[in-house]
């Protein structure tokens, strides 16, 4: 029986040895927890301070790119209304000359209209005047031929018809021609 007595102790310090290395074990792993939770924490922190550093350079970017920006579109806008002037000026200018350009045209639509009357007019008044000298003549002939005698008389009435025909072609070919041509024609007579 005194070999039962070893084998608990023998059990015993067996436990106690399992107990020491699970303890050891156990501290050993909340050690490296430790030291894990540690590690996680610094670069954590680390994570952080480099999130903001970042942030805060980005920040600093965008607000510099916001301040070119905003000076570049109040260029644009000053030399865009610096075009727009011009461009309005050049406008004004075109349709002054536009407008002068019409006027232009009307005076002398104007003048063309008075010329052509006027010709019109003296074409007119010299036609007349060539029939009524022609007529004239022709009546002062006849009348001069009535008082001789009658055979010529009737020599002069068959003439006078005729020299009428030749003053009516004369007034028709005047009235066709052009205007300055009988205005020339009735100068020289």
């Amino acid at each position: 029986m005194s070999n039962g007595n070893g084998v608990t102790a023998t059990l015993s310090q067996a436990a106690d040895n399992v107990k020491e290395t699970a303890s050891n074990i156990s501290s050993a792993v909340m050690h490296r927890a430790e030291e894990a939770v540690a590690s996680v924490k610094t670069t954590a922190k680390k994570a952080r301070k480099a999130a903001k550093k970042a942030v805060g350079t980005a920040k600093k970017k965008l607000a510099a790119a916001s301040a070119k920006a905003k000076k570049e579109a109040s260029s644009l806008k000053a030399k865009a209304g610096k075009k727009t002037a011009k461009k309005a000026t050049k406008k004004a200018a075109t349709k002054k000359t536009a407008k002068k350009a019409v006027k232009k045209a009307a005076a002398k639509k104007t003048a063309k209209k008075a010329t052509k009357k006027v010709a019109r007019k003296a074409a007119k008044k010299a036609t007349k005047k060539a029939t009524k000298k022609a007529t004239k003549k022709a009546t002062k002939k006849t009348a001069t031929k009535k008082v001789a005698k009658k055979s010529a008389a009737k020599k002069a009435v068959k003439k006078a018809p005729a020299k009428k025909a030749v003053a009516k072609k004369a007034a028709k070919k005047a009235a066709k021609r052009p205007a300055k041509k009988v205005a020339k024609k009735a100068a020289r007579k």
